[in-house]
């Protein structure tokens, strides 16, 4: 069945990446992610006329779908956040219920017991993120680059020791409300490094955004990737992250927890932020897809919720994916045809458009010229 569903419009996002996917007019205001799922915060629409959401479908065949599926276009940085494992989400969301904390509350950091492990693929030609924490050495270089004054000076002194305790505890210290952030930023804003360019040129445009935000300083700590078309990178529970700028399709867990740390103006509790953060630094959490058969492969990470196909769809020739339960296609390049092989159903889709296929079709045959991501759990 086709599914549609209307941009959330958040300020970081943009106001032409989706529609130029869609190939729609601007309507002039920022569109930030489109969600294609059953998750309550935005369900995605059935478009046959019902004025069902997709929640319907889901309930009535006994569960809700393990994962959520968005186009996210960001124009400018998200905020530095983090997600829990399913057992800190568990807990979590349990006290604060016991706390008699609203749902939708401003400071609540678990909306829903769920984790929220997160897969992103670019779509634009370029596609900048921060992910994980830099290697504690090359870290110390970028420091020292910030020359000798008394913020850099105090960071460089936070950084001295090793492994994931130092950067942990110095987030915490920057989060709650060191002194010494303004210098640092300030810092950071003329420094100058061959080996740093680009780190030193993202705190700039951070710090216009954010001007006195210690996630600015955060930034500084995290690796800076820039991905090109097609290539990924897989959030673990703990990692550090935030998007900055481009067009991509994410897969994730369904779920809405977030513990932001930092460029935001939401709540950010440092506490709870430092007690789920897994601070062990190493380099950006890239992730190669796996060719599965003749024009397909797969992004599949670590956890059963979900995985992602990749479809390149060729003239007179059909890709037959086997199902591993409830899917979702969504259409990125082109104009692709999938049949559900056990009704024989068809629906031709355009970048941007989708279909939900339930689980008992076994499996989805994809025919036309162009390319289509699949959302199904992850294979057993």
């Amino acid at each position: 069945m086709r599914i549609s569903n209307s941009p959330i419009a958040n300020a970081w996002g943009s106001a032409t990446l989706i529609p130029d996917l869609e190939g729609r007019a601007p309507t002039g205001e920022p569109e930030a992610e489109v969600w294609f799922g059953d998750h309550p915060g935005s369900p995605a629409r059935i478009d046959d006329g019902s004025g069902r959401t997709l929640d319907a479908v889901t309930t009535d065949e006994s569960a809700p779908l393990p994962y959520l599926l968005k186009l996210l276009a960001a124009a400018s940085t998200l905020s530095i956040q983090v997600h829990p494992s399913k057992a800190q989400a568990e807990e979590g969301f349990a006290r604060e219920d016991a706390a008699g904390l609203a749902r939708d509350a401003g400071e609540r950091n678990y909306r829903d017991a769920n984790h929220k492990p997160e897969l992103i693929v670019a779509l634009s030609d370029r596609f900048e993120a921060l992910a994980g924490l830099r290697d504690l050495d090359a870290t110390r270089r970028l420091v020292a680059a910030l020359g000798d004054s008394a913020g850099p000076a105090a960071l460089a002194a936070r950084l001295s020791g090793s492994g994931a305790e130092v950067l942990g505890d110095t987030i915490a210290w920057l989060l709650s409300g060191a002194p010494e952030v303004d210098g640092i930023i300030a810092a950071a804003r003329v420094a100058h490094s061959e080996e740093f360019a680009a780190e030193f040129e993202v705190a700039r445009r951070l710090s216009n955004a954010y001007p006195a935000d210690a996630g600015v300083v955060v930034a500084l700590l995290m690796n800076y990737i820039v991905l090109q078309r097609g290539e990924a990178v897989y959030v673990r529970a703990g990692a550090l992250h935030a998007y900055l700028s481009g067009l991509g399709v994410e897969l994730m867990a369904a779920s809405d927890n977030v513990l932001r740390g930092g460029l935001t103006p939401k709540h950010v509790d440092v506490d709870e932020l430092r007690r789920i953060l897994d601070a062990e630094p190493g380099p950006a959490p890239m992730l190669a897809a796996t060719p599965v058969s003749a024009g397909i492969d797969v992004f599949a990470p670590d956890v059963p919720d979900f995985m992602l196909l990749r479809v390149q769809a060729e003239a007179a020739t059909e890709r037959r994916v086997e199902m591993t339960g409830p899917a979702i296609v969504l259409a990125a390049v082109g104009a692709v045809t999938v049949r559900a092989e056990a009704s024989g159903a068809s629906i031709s889709l355009t970048p941007g458009q989708a279909v939900f296929a339930s689980a008992d079709e076994g499996a989805l045959v994809l025919t036309g010229v162009g390319q289509a991501f699949i959302a199904e759990p992850a294979a057993a």
